[in-house]
């Protein structure tokens, strides 16, 4: 049967599975109007046959250390991916939270292509898609070109012939759906990409220059040094994980708000959204015992990579960097300005491509490699936390349009307990939480305190104005 190898970073984000936490993915979509089960599964058939990470499956092959391939599923069945269920009485969020929660703590078939989606209805009068997909398939980029083709820009464009298949999982996708934020980060590390290759390079073959790789060598000497920082210290974020998953999700705040506060300060949406989500942190924490006034919560904060040659390619492209989140601040202003700083200081740093050569190198390794370069980066963050820009117009599936999104960044590994997510969609964001049910059983508290946080912020602006 034939099979393909699987690339370094994206076998890297394969390995990255703990025990209990595993690089899964997972997004909804909420609709007013019902559904068709029947169009979405044709949808799903036609518009994602173009992509072959969707229909292969992950095989180990190679001695003397296997290695994660490719591998064309045999009898492909879109029955064993594609499932309809109706949302029990009383038919409202808390009970589509309880049912996300079980989806969220149950793994994937590995002996299938590793993705899912739920159809659910009887959602508040409308439906409910759930979809989730490992991490190796690939980074919030990737799934830009899957959305270009499952989504319309108008309900009248469905149905929409089907894709000629592709040869390869690189498929291109006109226009951008979804945009990570760091833009002046991305920029950055683009410039940068080229040397990244030569300093992998560089470990595989030693006679390489090393000059080639110079900013790759210096982001590399900025992670040690973020590495070399002492742990985060033990809270509600940390500890022992089960496979049980909660996730919540806020409000949704207008972005036209969130630039009236940012604007006095000249803080960016980014910095406003970090720093509300921040306050929110602190005082869930506080309400939880801890002494925030003296401590220190770290983020893994993914930085997207990709040059816009590769748009619309599957895989993994993006590196990490480590923000300090101020939790210590006691204001939200002085939070803002803190937030604002940091985030200015981490557009000038090189970490992403370091960290982005580092999962070059350890992908070509054993897990055993991955899981021990996994536990010192996870020791120095609490969570994980990402912010994605997504259309600013509505978008329509099977005919239907698309009232809210939402999705729940992985956190995996053995010590982050929490990812957190930002998504905009038609000119609003809302804030997503997923995190281990034993460290944190009331997700909901951290988004409740989020839109509360953001009221108080606005509030004070205005104030201020008048």
């Amino acid at each position: 049967m034939t099979t393909y190898p699987m690339s370094p970073v994206d076998a890297a984000w394969y390995h990255m599975d703990g025990p209990a936490n595993l690089a899964m993915v997972s997004g909804i979509l909420l609709t007013k109007e019902p559904l068709d089960f029947r169009k979405v599964k044709a949808a799903y058939k036609r518009r994602l046959a173009g992509f072959d990470r969707f229909h292969q499956r992950v095989v180990e092959r190679g001695f003397p250390i296997p290695a994660p391939h490719w591998e064309d599923m045999p009898n492909f069945d879109i029955d064993q991916h594609v499932h309809q269920i109706a949302l029990p009485a009383p038919h409202n969020q808390a009970a589509l939270v309880a049912l996300l929660n079980d989806i969220a703590s149950s793994p994937l078939d590995h002996e299938q292509p590793l993705w899912q989606v739920h159809v659910v209805d009887d959602v508040d009068g409308g439906s409910a898609l759930i979809m989730r997909y490992h991490h190796c398939i690939g980074d919030g980029g990737a799934i830009m070109a899957v959305f270009q083709q499952l989504f319309d820009a108008t309900p009248d464009a469905f149905p929409r012939a089907m894709p000629a298949r592709a040869a390869k999982s690189r498929r291109r996708s006109p226009g951008r759906t979804l945009t990570p934020t760091f833009d002046v980060i991305e920029r950055a590390g683009r410039q940068a990409l080229a040397a990244v290759g030569a300093a992998v390079d560089l470990v595989v073959h030693p006679q390489q220059a090393i000059d080639t790789a110079a900013m790759v060598i210096e982001g590399l000497g900025m992670l040690a040094t973020e590495l070399m920082k002492a742990p985060d210290p033990q809270s509600p974020l940390k500890g022992e994980f089960g496979m049980r998953k909660h996730v919540a999700w806020s409000k949704p705040v207008a972005i036209r708000d969130i630039k009236a506060i940012g604007a006095p300060s000249g803080a960016k949406v980014n910095d406003v959204l970090v720093a509300g989500m921040t306050g929110a942190l602190r005082g869930y924490l506080k309400k939880r015992g801890v002494d925030v006034d003296h401590m220190t919560v770290r983020a893994m904060v993914p930085v997207n990579l990709r040059p816009p040659e590769h748009a619309g390619e599957l895989g993994n492209e993006f590196g990490l960097v480590v923000l300090e989140l101020a939790v210590a601040q006691r204001t939200s202003t002085d939070r803002l300005a803190a937030t604002k700083t940091r985030m200015d200081a981490l557009k000038r740093s090189p970490e992403a491509v370091a960290t982005y050569a580092l999962f070059n190198i350890l992908g070509r390794g054993p897990k055993l490699l991955g899981d021990f370069a996994n536990e010192i980066f996870g020791s120095k963050a609490s969570v994980v936390m990402t912010n994605v820009v997504g259309p600013r117009e509505p978008i329509y599936l099977a005919g239907v349009p698309i009232d809210r999104m939402m999705f729940w960044v992985p956190h995996p590994g053995r010590q982050l307990g929490m990812g957190i997510s930002i998504l905009s969609y038609q000119g609003k964001a809302s804030l997503a939480v997923i995190a281990d049910a034993r460290l944190v059983p009331d997700p909901e508290a951290i988004t409740t305190g989020f839109n509360r946080e953001f009221v108080q912020m606005l509030r004070r602006v205005k104030a201020e104005a008048a």
